[in-house]
């Protein structure tokens, strides 16, 4: 055998021909043959063997080469590598216009290129003697599917004025497979819900014997699995259910497993449970695990949201507007900087507030120059929302019954720039005696928190059926309370707005059903809120009035805000007379009593009269003292005694000519002089009875004193002795002037 071409040195490449790399026109003459002869290449005549190792991109190649890589297509031949007898075999079977050039550059389509019979006599039919450039132009040309030609030509159509177009059509295509993808997925779906594919649930225990609801961590996946097939056979139960199983033993095992899963108790979870539907309560206690997003309410007193919002991001938060049903609410996604610290905060721009504590304000609506009473302020997010709306006007009072909790909402009130509400700290049981006439009444009910379990987990396991007995009650009592604080004759307002952060029954429709039994002046009106879920009407076998309808229910999963309830009340009338109190007493028979007190007689009292309960609040002396400091009786005597001074001076009188300023008067001009005489005493008794004769008449010693001296001389002179006891032993005694004089007066 001969050397191989591998072992021969290939010389430098030749010119350039331009006519080689530049694409010719169709009626352009044929290149130029130039008279160089291309070198001969030394081959030897061999029959061709194992035709399929030969590479057919390497046309050129006559001996065993290499594989060489897709990724990398070797680079077109020059013609220094083409033989005299290749090139012959070309000529023969192109036409005399057509050249191997032509072919490269030009416009010829691929049928007139099949037509070519190009023989071969080395490579056979699977020769070619075009370069792997030569494959590369027609693929541009002519797409091989079908596809590559609709995406070449939405290429070459996109413009700037039909993209809308096309992108609609994008978006109809993507959800046409979604649609068809749900299809599959439901007639999937419809398969596995036969007889044969029931699932098994009831069993307790899995494929190892071990039970399901006593699994350790890593196997609690098991668990949720037959959450999702406990819920899936109550969605459907007539085709999913065992048979000779009953829906509450499929109940049961769910409330089990979620109690197992979730961390409830059986009380709480049993409770919230009846409240939805199986897929819809699995959906609450789902949310519940994950925290709300962070919102901050801007302070419209101080900014504006948008101003707020670049201030904001400019310091690298990521927000949004919470919603369309809110002008001053922002969403929070991530931040950089505390929100707590930043400027904005210390300089009373927003404040950090959940936006279901938007949801009451914006039912109360508050208006400008009103009296508003907020029950439960602490620890502020709704008193100075509330202020702001009226744009400090008017007059806000902020109740809370935690004095602790009260030092939260002063800061915030005073860092947010409100100057129109006034703080007191007494319990909401007591409005109607403390003060009344409100316009509007915000009452943010304390609650069991069924709907921040978000927030405090503790609320799993700690709740007890106790609770949902005292804190019903507690709220009954309070919402009476605040009906009775308002002025039903108020031209603007006469609203109560009643809201809690459960979810139950008890402390929300049960609680307003009670409201408008007790007090038949009231009504149920729209919230005016956009979104919300209506209140039951019936639920569990109980019914309430048809307009609870108008109240609105917040469900973590439904608005990923917390569980809120909101009610509105419009007050109509007066309070009736035999309406029971916020004490549990009827104000019948509390006007009996205090008119027995006052030695009256009772009498029938007027129905449209409002009966409002005066009595003084009782008040524990320790309990004032801790939370006032007490009384200053001395610098209280001070007051008092300038008041009277004052007083005189109006009707003319002389302020000196008062016993008690004369005496005093007199105390520090004995004290001045600092002498005592033996001598002196008949005449300092005779001016003590003066001065004590003038304190029991309340006269001066100058009028009657010629009737009525000489025969109270010694009976005022003793009673002198005794009130004047201090001065006898300091040794000081009036001088014959003073008592001149003030007889001279």
């Amino acid at each position: 055998m001969g050397k191989g071409r591998r072992m021969i040195k290939q010389g430098p490449p030749g010119p350039l021909d331009e006519s080689l790399v530049t694409r010719k026109r169709k009626d352009a003459p044929p290149a130029p043959v130039s008279a160089q002869q291309p070198k001969k290449r030394k081959t030897q005549d061999r029959k061709p063997k194992k035709a399929p190792q030969v590479n057919p991109g390497r046309a050129g190649a006559k001996s065993k080469a290499k594989p060489v890589k897709k990724a990398a297509p070797p680079p077109p031949q020059s013609d220094d590598d083409i033989s005299d007898e290749e090139l012959d075999d070309a000529e023969d079977g192109l036409d005399a216009k057509v050249t191997r050039l032509d072919a490269l550059g030009s416009d010829i389509d691929s049928e007139d290129l099949d037509d070519l019979d190009l023989q071969d006599d080395e490579f056979g039919d699977d020769g070619s003697v075009l370069d792997s450039g030569d494959d590369e132009k027609p693929m541009k040309k002519n797409a091989m599917w079908s596809d590559d030609e609709d995406d070449d030509d939405i290429e070459e159509k996109l413009t700037a004025a039909n993209i809308e177009g096309l992108s609609r059509k994008r978006d109809m295509e993507i959800a046409i497979r979604e649609a068809e993808a749900a299809a599959e997925l439901e007639e999937a779906q419809m398969q596995t819900n036969i007889a044969g594919d029931r699932p098994k649930v009831l069993d307790d225990e899995d494929e190892e014997g071990r039970p399901i609801t006593n699994l350790v961590t890593q196997d609690m996946q098991l668990l949720r699995t037959r959450l999702n097939d406990t819920i899936r056979v109550l969605d459907d139960f007539k085709n999913l259910a065992e048979e000779g199983r009953s829906r509450t033993e499929y109940r049961a095992q769910l409330l089990k497993d979620i109690c197992a899963y979730y961390g409830y108790s059986e009380f709480l979870a049993d409770k919230l449970l009846s409240l939805f539907p199986a897929r819809e309560a699995f959906a609450f206690f789902e949310a519940n695990e994950t925290p709300r997003p962070i919102v901050i309410r801007t302070n419209t007193l101080r900014t504006h949201r948008r101003e707020l919002a670049q201030s904001l991001i400019q310091r690298g938060v990521q927000l949004e507007p919470v919603g369309k049903w809110s002008k001053v609410g922002l969403q929070i996604f991530d931040s950089q900087v505390p929100l707590g610290a930043t400027p904005e905060y210390l300089a009373g721009h927003y404040i950090l507030q959940a936006a279901s504590s938007f949801l009451p304000v914006m039912a109360l609506a508050p208006q400008e120059d009103e009296r508003v009473l907020d029950m439960t302020a602490a620890p502020g997010g709704k008193t100075t929302h509330i202020a702001a709306l009226m744009k400090n006007t008017g007059c806000v009072f902020a109740n809370d019954a935690n004095k602790d909790r009260a030092k939260g909402l002063i800061g915030n009130i005073h860092r947010l720039g409100v100057r129109n509400t006034v703080v007191c700290n007494y319990s909401a049981l007591e409005f109607p005696k403390v003060m009344g006439g409100f316009d509007r009444v915000l009452l943010d009910a304390p609650c069991s928190g069924t709907g921040v379990i978000a927030k405090d987990a503790s609320v799993k396991t700690n709740k007890t059926e106790a609770d949902f007995l005292k804190l019903p009650h507690l709220q009954k009592q309070l919402i009476l309370a605040a009906i009775d604080s308002v002025d039903h004759h108020s031209k603007t307002g006469g609203y109560i707005v009643y809201s809690t952060c459960s979810v139950t029954v008890e402390e929300n429709e049960q609680v307003v059903q009670y409201a408008l039994n007790k007090r038949p002046n009231v009504k149920l009106v729209e919230t005016g809120l956009v979104f919300g879920k209506e209140g039951f009407t019936k639920i569990g076998g109980k019914i309430f009035h048809p307009s609870m309808k108008m109240t609105r229910r917040y469900y973590p999963h439904a608005y990923n805000v917390d569980g809120f309830f909101v009610a509105k009340f419009k007050k109509v009338a007066a309070t009736p007379a035999n309406a029971v109190l916020a004490g549990g007493v009827s104000a019948h028979n509390m006007v009996k009593a205090n008119s027995k007190s006052n030695g009256t007689s009772a009498g029938k009292p007027p129905v449209e009269e409002e009966y409002v309960d005066k009595r003084p609040v009782p008040e524990n002396d320790e309990e004032s003292e801790s939370d006032f400091g007490g009384w200053d009786d001395e610098e209280d005597q001070v007051y008092m005694e300038r008041a009277e001074r004052a007083q005189m001076r109006k009707k003319g009188k002389n302020p000196n000519a008062d016993p008690k300023a004369a005496r005093e008067k007199a105390k520090a001009h004995e004290g001045q002089n600092g002498t005592s005489a033996a001598g002196e005493k008949p005449a300092k008794k005779e001016a003590n009875g003066s001065e004590a004769k003038e304190r029991q008449n309340g006269t001066s010693a100058s009028k009657g004193a010629a009737d009525k001296a000489p025969a109270k001389k010694e009976v005022n002179g003793s009673k002198a002795k005794k009130a004047d006891a201090g001065a006898k032993a300091s040794g000081a005694g009036s001088t014959p002037k003073k008592k001149t004089g003030r007889k001279s007066i």
